[in-house]
């Protein structure tokens, strides 16, 4: 929850970026976010440049500060705060649990990579599944434009995809949710090969062990994200509400080939650079915590 609330402007910039209702193209190298009412544009320079991103990051948290608000940084934030409790509850007793179990009725109770694998995909889905409702919302209402109006609240945003769109709307973007799973696998897996080797190279209780689980969690998360990172796109423009009644992105594989057409394959990491400040070292407190209350509790 901490972790949600340090991180929510990084939130708010990524699924910005992520959707092509706050982007426009142009034949000059810039990137345009729409950040104020109808018809307002700030513009950042887009140097081709990777690293420049995250400079490019702290120009959008600026702008939506200056043209929105200070509390424009923290849309979403309420279905942020009730979905990160239940989903890495239900992630991480689905993973802890499934490991033992597949591993003690498959493998002899020895725990290896492939243990960890099909733990790991089986809490996805857990996770995706359970909690995709309250991530749609949580998208609707950061892609919401002010325009001078007040933005829906949470309650008003379920009660308008009721009625406009049925129970169905509540699961819009899962299919690339599932596909995402590959995030969870392959950071689980990183992460628990990584622990090892930190903890083999270390003594025991010391900070350099601490230090070595914190690197362990920060390492697997930022090289899943680099690998999985498209799905987070698609999900988002799958999310997306109704434009004058028409809804643009339809299926995952729609998408896809939709977004590649028109915007080029390189939209497909649209916002990775606030999506890692966000994530990394999210990830990094979050499961040394897990780890630490574990040892205390045993």
């Amino acid at each position: 929850m901490c972790g949600a609330i340090l991180t929510s402007p990084f939130d708010v910039v990524k699924t910005r970026l992520q959707s092509n209702l706050f982007r426009q193209k142009h034949p000059h190298p810039a990137l345009n976010v729409l950040t104020g009412g109808v018809g307002s544009v700030v513009s950042a320079p887009r140097p081709i440049n990777l690293l420049y991103n995250f400079v490019e990051t702290g120009f959008i948290i600026r702008d939506i500060y200056r043209e929105e608000s200070f509390r424009a940084l923290f849309v979403g934030l309420g279905p942020n705060l009730v979905g990160v409790v239940p989903a890495r509850s239900i992630n991480f007793f689905a993973y802890g649990n499934g490991k033992r179990i597949i591993a003690d009725k498959f493998n002899d109770g020895v725990e290896n990579s492939w243990v960890h694998l099909a733990a790991a995909a089986a809490a996805g889905i857990a996770t995706g599944t359970a909690t995709n409702p309250i991530w749609v919302v949580k998208t609707r209402l950061q892609l919401a434009q002010s325009g001078g109006a007040v933005l829906d609240g949470s309650v008003a945003c379920v009660r308008r995809i009721l009625r406009e769109e049925g129970v169905r709307g509540f699961y819009k973007g899962l299919s690339a949710s599932y596909l995402g799973v590959t995030e969870g696998t392959i950071q689980w897996v990183l992460y628990e090969r990584l622990k090892a080797l930190s903890a083999a190279a270390t003594a025991d209780g010391t900070v350099a062990r601490w230090a070595g689980m914190l690197g362990s969690a920060g390492a697997a998360k930022f090289v899943a994200s680099l690998i999985t990172y498209p799905h987070e796109v698609l999900r988002t423009r799958l999310r997306q509400p109704r434009v004058n009644g028409v809804l643009k992105y339809h299926g995952l594989v729609q998408t896809l080939r939709l977004v590649v057409a028109e915007e080029g394959a390189r939209t497909l990491y649209s916002g990775l650079s606030a999506h890692l400040m966000r994530t990394v070292p999210n990830a990094a407190v979050m499961y040394s915590i897990y780890e630490g209350l574990i040892r205390w509790a045993a």
